[in-house]
């Protein structure tokens, strides 16, 4: 199993975490889906060299309805699978993007210490879409591991 960016329960960690999360929720209940896409865009991609990625995230993210995002927001905010970790039971690896400002380290570090035997691949200038913004690092340390299988 590969996880990436992945979280077993996801809280904001820190005041700056808590303060992007009301943020977010105040501009979905009160600003047009464009500003709440720029914003989500914005943390996702923050880098000038990103700017392309970041208008495709923004016009993605905008034709989404405010409630479809309200119910993901809520699924996200009620998602616990704390319990169930300790059942996993294959080679997993979680793929941590160092950057990443949507999921901390501290959640990925979380994730992967309660799965027995789980491999936690940090990937240097990555944010949350490892994929996309270090697909070289990315896909190297995925044909590592299944390799390896």
């Amino acid at each position: 199993m590969i996880l990436v960016n992945a979280f077993a329960r996801l809280r904001p960690t820190d005041a700056r975490g808590t303060l992007r999360l009301a943020l977010r929720a105040l501009l979905l209940g009160t600003a047009p889906m464009t500003t709440v896409a720029a914003l989500v865009a914005r943390t996702v991609f923050p880098r000038p060299e990103q700017e392309a990625l970041r208008e495709a995230a923004t016009a993605r993210l905008a034709r989404m309805s405010r409630r479809g995002y309200a119910a993901a927001a809520g699924a996200v905010a009620a998602f616990d699978a704390r319990a169930a970790l300790r059942d996993v039971r294959c080679p997993t690896m979680v793929v941590a993007g160092i950057e990443d400002r949507t999921v901390g380290l501290d959640a990925k570090h979380a994730l992967a210490d309660a799965i027995t035997g789980a491999r936690l691949i940090l990937v240097p200038d990555s944010g949350h879409v490892t994929n996309v913004d270090q697909p070289v690092a990315f896909n190297a340390v995925l044909k590592e591991f299944l390799s390896a299988r």
